[in-house]
């Protein structure tokens, strides 16, 4: 039933449930506010999301957009990458389209605005899929749950493929919070493997030809296995620096998963390791499945990264609210929501109840080419499951 109803999304789930929304809540409904970069330089990842948190809310109400008899309505507000603007949404939301709840934002940057604002309107906020450490870390508030990964889980699941003794690694990263965190959370990671040197560059960067030349600097001359570890979102391709003959220095490239156009440089690096968040040929269980068969008939395409994302947190949402009964009191979610597993494309996940971080499996892949795709295929080495991760609890709840 659910894949029946699940390909109906374009035409029956959008229309029942966003843009043209009422200003004022009406009986009867469940008001869902998605904050998310609808245009700006993340546009690619917020538009997948958004696809996915429609195409997962169709799924888990079996097609009806309904819980327990109350409408989900979708309001969209687009942030366009802006912290300010973002944060002014969000507060729009809660105050004057009455949103019970909040999912987003695409931006650790705006995440990280938005967070007082769900304090101060004592609502939660679902993040997805902002990745910084500091969202469910420092900056962290009881009202912020997360199902989309944390740098940490990036950082230890990529160590899995590089932290051997021996090995002298260099970062490259951008120049805001994903990428000072995500750096942070790989150093911690690193047990054997030496670190030597970190480089972060404007988001903006196009020419990373300086960069590139201070990373070759600091590893051209150390002996062993040699690892540029990529971390990187958005605009600019800093695969580029594959041009400047790392191979000369014996100089690998290691990265993270990303979204298919993205990974299209990756078919320049055969048998590179990294770790990924989602990949939609790896995980297998009935709600990927569903997922997968419905965007292909609905797009001709594959879900992406953030599709899945998007997916996993109306998954949590459904869940939550069905175990409230409908009931969108935010002590009650949150009673709910603390330690509470769901099912997700990437199998189950649960919220920890120390801070509210979705614990879930990240995928170790070996990158192989083949023809008959247009990115480098990252072919499942093996599942890291949450239970395998030590990931730290950073609020200092």
């Amino acid at each position: 039933m659910h894949r029946r109803t699940l390909v109906t999304l374009a035409t029956a789930a959008v229309t029942a449930a966003t843009l043209s929304a009422p200003a004022f809540a009406q009986t009867g409904e469940i008001r869902i506010a998605h904050v998310y970069s609808k245009t700006g330089p993340l546009e690619a990842y917020g538009k997948q999301t958004q696809t996915g948190l429609l195409m997962g809310l169709n799924y888990a109400t079996g097609g009806s957009m309904t819980v327990n008899g109350k409408k989900l309505v979708v309001i969209e507000k687009d942030d366009q990458g802006k912290p300010d603007l973002g944060k002014s949404l969000l507060a729009s939301a809660y105050s004057d389209d009455k949103a019970d709840i909040a999912v987003g934002p695409t931006s650790s940057g705006v995440a990280l605005a938005l967070l007082p604002v769900a304090e101060e309107y004592k609502k939660i906020l679902l993040v997805e899929p902002a990745v910084a450490d500091a969202i469910t870390g420092d900056k962290w508030n009881k009202y912020i749950f997360r199902t989309g990964r944390n740098s940490s889980q990036d950082a230890i699941s990529n160590a899995v493929a590089i932290d051997k003794a021996g090995v002298t690694v260099a970062t490259l990263a951008q120049d805001y919070a994903f990428g000072r965190d995500g750096v942070k959370a790989f150093k911690d990671a690193l047990k054997n493997a030496k670190l030597v040197h970190e480089e972060y560059l404007p988001t903006t960067t196009t020419d990373f030809t300086a960069g590139a030349q201070r990373l070759i600097d600091k590893l051209k001359d150390v002996p062993g296995r040699k690892v540029i570890f990529i971390i990187w979102a958005g605009a600019g391709n800093p695969f580029k620096i594959a041009d400047l003959d790392l191979k000369r220095y014996g100089i690998e490239i290691a990265t993270g998963g990303n979204i298919l156009p993205a990974m299209a440089s990756y078919k320049n690096f055969p048998g590179m390791e990294g770790a990924t968040y989602y990949y939609f040929g790896i995980p297998k269980n009935p709600v990927n499945e569903a997922l997968v068969a419905a965007h292909y008939k609905e797009f001709k395409t594959p879900p992406d990264f953030f599709t899945a994302g998007g997916f996993s947190s109306a998954m949590a949402l459904v869940t939550a609210l069905k175990a409230t009964g409908g009931d969108t009191n935010t002590n009650k979610l949150i009673k709910t929501m603390e330690g509470m597993s769901f099912d997700t494309p990437k199998g189950k996940m649960t919220f920890r109840k120390e801070d509210h971080q979705a614990m879930q499996s990240m995928y170790h892949f070996k990158i192989k080419v083949d023809p008959a795709f247009a990115w480098g295929v990252p072919e499942l080495v093996r599942e890291i499951k949450p239970e395998e991760m030590n990931v730290p609890i950073r609020n200092k709840r």
